[in-house]
Parts: structure tokens; sequence; C-alpha cells
């Protein structure tokens, strides 16, 4: 993997501590604001539709730049919206901080995973997606638990600064490892002269794609159902992830010291679930969404029946941010793959997807709560969420399958044999 990968991580784990250490931050952050735990989690809400608003949005507006500035342009506008925020004493300052840097997130990741995605062969799209959410899943292991202590010894705010100050060293770094858009040409020409000639036909940059031709590129039924999958689980991992202070506390009987402990635990096992997804996504995603859901969807049901076990609570906590962001980084890498016709929206539009399930997980949980239904009820809420996940993946497969059998007996006599399947390669359809 290309070392410039491994930097746009870096600045995907500043970007992911922010966007997930409220986790470990609403109840003082409530307290001192004033306003109910279920308002302040609505800020992780307020980040997720930032997101969804803006990946497709900055992604089109960042077309006519070139990836370098783009990348360090969001970057910069990142850092100073957590300067504001943490000076603020405004909750509805901190709401509009909250989804002023989720647009420059958004933006920063959209073009970073079609970035990623162009820097590595045509197959090693699911590899490259998992390097690069690495730093989402380190943030979890490291960030928000730095973050939750850090609230708790020196309150919300100092999380919201030390976001900014990890940010700065990526940014110095992206500055002196991403070429500019002559070197990053001058480069693809030396390769290119390299490589054998079946090779170069691999590798050859598509013709322009236009905007509109991209968007029609993005209706496709294939694409549209991996972003609904992804939508969901995504849904289900933030619904419990933005409550788990208050069920590790309340439910589990968790003392608060064992608050940033515990989200360190999910965060180890959704850095181990992208790793392991990424060596086998490129060659065997149905077989990984089909298991790794159908688990996932029993972790969460289980969950919610033992959470008052401090053992169970412990070992699930690190089984289900394992399986949450196994599934998770396969239906991006499915996606990009899906979308090979929208080569600079690819990014955004999963970016948006993965979002709208950030939004809609919190949202659902605080219902949830603020119904009286106790702090079981986000855990509920995520395994109705892969049920359905399930539920619309197994149809879509169903119907795909039915209409490609209506077809193969036309094509076979047209062409005297089966009809090429469509969607996934055969060396990743199993």
């Amino acid at each position: 993997m290309p070392f410039v990968l491994y930097v746009l991580a870096l600045a995907v784990f500043a970007q992911g501590t922010s966007e997930f250490m409220l986790s470990g931050l609403v109840p003082d952050l409530a307290a001192e604001l004033g306003v109910s735990v279920s308002a302040a989690g609505s800020l992780t809400s307020a980040f997720a539709v930032g997101m969804i608003v803006g990946a497709p949005l900055m992604a089109v507006l960042s077309r006519r730049w070139n990836r370098r500035r783009a990348l360090l342009g969001f970057l910069c506008a990142f850092v100073l919206v957590h300067a504001v925020g943490a000076v603020t004493t405004s909750f509805t300052v901190l709401v509009a901080t909250r989804v002023a840097g989720a647009l420059a997130n958004a933006g920063f990741l959209a073009v970073a995973l079609t970035a990623a995605a162009g820097m590595v062969p045509p197959d090693a799209k699911g590899r490259a997606t998992s390097v690069l959410l690495g730093g989402v899943t380190l943030a979890c292991v490291a960030g928000v638990p730095a973050g939750a202590l850090l609230g708790q010894a020196w309150g919300w705010r100092s999380a919201f600064w030390a976001v900014a100050l990890v940010s700065l060293p990526a940014l110095l770094a992206l500055l002196r490892s991403l070429p500019g858009p002559q070197d990053a040409r001058a480069r693809a020409r030396a390769q290119a002269r390299r490589q054998h000639p079946r090779e170069q036909a691999r590798h050859t940059d598509p013709e322009p794609v236009g905007v509109r031709g991209e968007l029609s590129a993005l209706r496709a039924p294939r694409l549209l159902v991996t972003l609904l999958l992804g939508a969901l689980v995504n849904g289900a991992t933030f619904c419990t992830f933005t409550y788990l202070a208050p069920l590790i506390t309340d439910v589990a009987g968790f003392p608060d010291g064992w608050v940033p402990v515990l989200l360190a635990l999910f965060g180890l096992g959704s850095f181990l679930g992208v790793t392991a997804a990424g060596r086998v996504a490129d060659s065997h995603p149905l077989r990984l969404l089909t298991v790794g859901g159908s688990a996932l969807l029993g972790g969460w049901v289980l969950f919610a029946l033992t959470a008052d076990n401090q053992i169970a609570a412990v070992l699930l906590v690190l089984v289900q941010g394992t399986l949450s962001f196994a599934v998770g980084s396969t239906l991006i890498s499915q996606a990009l793959y899906a979308a090979t016709g929208a080569p600079t929206l690819s990014g955004g539009y999963a970016t948006a997807a993965l979002n709208v399930g950030a939004a809609l997980g919190p949202w659902a949980g605080g219902v949830a709560l603020s119904a009286g239904l106790g702090y079981r009820a986000p855990l509920w809420v995520s395994a109705l969420l892969v049920a359905l996940a399930l539920a619309v993946g197994g149809t879509a497969r169903a119907v795909a399958a039915r209409r490609a059998a209506r077809r193969t007996p036309a094509t076979a006599m047209v062409t005297g044999g089966t009809p090429p399947a469509t969607g996934v390669p055969p060396s990743r359809r199993r």
C-alpha cells in the first residue's frame, strides 16, 4: 500500500476521534450546558447530518480542485471549527460547529476514499479502504477513550482542543506527503511505461465523466442496495455506541472510570474487524456479509438480554465492535466496486450513506430513551436495524437471482452458453 494512504489514515484518525468522542462526554456536556442527555446525544446526529449533506456536495464542489488542495483545505477548516467549539458556551453554537466540522470531515473523507481507490490496482479496493478506515478504528481504540479521560480530568472542552492539536501533525504530514498535480501525473506516466501492455490497459485512467454522467451511474440498483445496507448497519453501530457510557454505568454497574476502558475495547474490536475484513473483502464479500451480518444480529440481541452481566458486557463490547466494523467496511468497499462509473462522487455517496446511519442510529436510540424504555433500548434498536438490513439484502439477492434466471435461457440461445453474472466478479462473489 502507498505510504500516503497511511498519512490519510492519520488525518482520518483525528476526524474519527471528533465524530465518536461524544460517546464518553455526553453526560458531562449535558450537565454543563443545561440540556438533556438525549439532546446532547443529538450532537452526534448533527455531525452525521453534516456528513450526509457535505459528502456528495463537497465531492461535487471539489471536482474542480486538485486532490492535494482539497484535502488540505478541508483539514484546515476542520481544525478551525474545533477551536471554536472548545470555547463556546452556547449549545446552539456547539451544534453549528459540529455541522461545520462534519462538512469539512465529509469533504475530506469523500476525496480520500476516491483517492485511495485510485492509488491501488482495481482488485485491491477493499485493502485500500481498510487502511483508510483503520484511522477511524484507531480513533475508537485510542482517541475516544483519551477524550473520555480528558473530559473526566479537565472537562469536555479539553477533548475538543485535543482534536484540533492532533490534526496539526496530520496537516503537516499531508503537506509533505501528498504530491502536487504535476508530480502525480508524471509518476503515473512513469509507472505506466514500466508496466506490461496488458497492465497498462488496466491502469489507464478512464475518460473524464461529467457530473450528470456520474449521478446517472450512482442510480444503479446494486449500488443503491449496498448504500442502504451500509446505512442500516452503521445506524445500528452508532445507536449503541452513542449511549454506551450510560449503558455501562447504569445497567452493567461499572464505575465511571471503566467508561474509557470499555470504549477502548469497542475500538479495539473495530480495528480487528476492519483489519480482518481488509484481508477477505476483495475475495469473499458475500460470505463475509452473510455470516458476519447474522452474527452481528445475534450479538445485539444477546447484549440486550445480558447487559446487566459485567462479564458478558465486556465480551460483547469487543465482539460487537469487531463485527460492526468488519461488515461496515466491507459494504464501503463493495459500494466503491459498484460505482466505477462515478470515479469522483463514489466516495462522497459512500460517506453520505454511512452517515445516514450515523444520524438515524442516535436519533432512534434517543427516541427510545425519551419514551422511558431504559438504557437497554438502544441495543434492541440496533438489533432491529441489522435485522432490517439482512431482510433487505436477502430480498435484493433473491430478486437478482430471479432476474438472472429469466434472462439465462434467452441469452444461452444467442451465445450458446450461460451469461456472465452481474455485480461482483466471480473471484469476489463467493
